[in-house]
């Protein structure tokens, strides 16, 4: 039997949430259901699932700021918004913040379901141009890997994997400090700023096996990849 597809289910209606994953369940879905954002987003991170089905009204804190925290950190995993709102307003909000389908209450099962393996095919086929071979190293960036010729892989956090992507994409071009603490940390301030140096520190242990790659500080600018 193929490998369970590890779904967040956030849904503060608890018959309906119950109703979903049950349905789920049947279809080879391992889901994690939780009724509120802030419980949602603790699972996301110790989970890492590979897609979001959220409910945009939710105590605590709502699916539009959950799924905006998310995307600061990871702009590939797909997320799909519940709501009773029928308002055009809303649905151009929910795609804005990086929603990637939206499904009006009520819906049907087989809708959802459809929805989802839809999502999850493109985002596969997507995964595929994002796995990157820099000197000795593959970087898989979709599973946040990083291996030097035939080692062992080594696990990024999402933060280090999405650095390193970027680094990766503006090669030999600086990469502007601030963007991308804005990008990935929410914010370029001091502290974030600090956090940022940090991460780069241990990305330039992760890849001292090939010393043609290096990550340059360009003072008062950012970051410049180079092999």
């Amino acid at each position: 039997m193929a490998d369970k597809i590890k779904l967040l289910l956030a849904e503060d209606e608890a018959a309906l949430g119950q109703i979903i994953k049950e349905s789920l369940e049947t279809r080879n879905f391992e889901v994690l259901l939780c009724d509120n954002g802030v419980k949602a987003y603790d699972i996301y991170q110790s989970h890492s699932p590979e897609i979001l089905v959220l409910d945009v009204m939710m105590p605590k804190k709502d699916g539009f700021t959950l799924a905006k925290e998310i995307r600061i950190i990871d702009d590939t995993v797909p997320i799909i918004f519940l709501t009773a709102k029928s308002q055009t307003a809303d649905v151009v909000e929910g795609f804005s913040i990086g929603g990637n389908d939206y499904l009006k209450k009520p819906f049907s099962m087989e809708e959802l379901i459809v929805r989802i393996h839809s999502l999850l095919n493109r985002t596969k086929i997507q995964k595929t141009s994002k796995i990157l071979n820099i000197g000795n190293y593959t970087f898989d960036f979709p599973k946040q890997q990083l291996q030097y010729k035939e080692d062992e892989r080594i696990q990024l956090t999402h933060r280090e994997a999405h650095l390193l992507f970027h680094l990766i994409k503006n090669k030999n071009e600086v990469l502007d400090r601030s963007l991308i603490l804005n990008k990935l940390w929410g914010t370029d301030d001091f502290f974030s700023a600090r956090s940022m140096d940090v991460f780069i520190t241990k990305l330039r242990k992760k890849l001292k096996k090939d010393d043609r790659i290096q990550i340059i500080n360009v003072r008062g600018f950012g970051y410049k990849f180079t092999i």
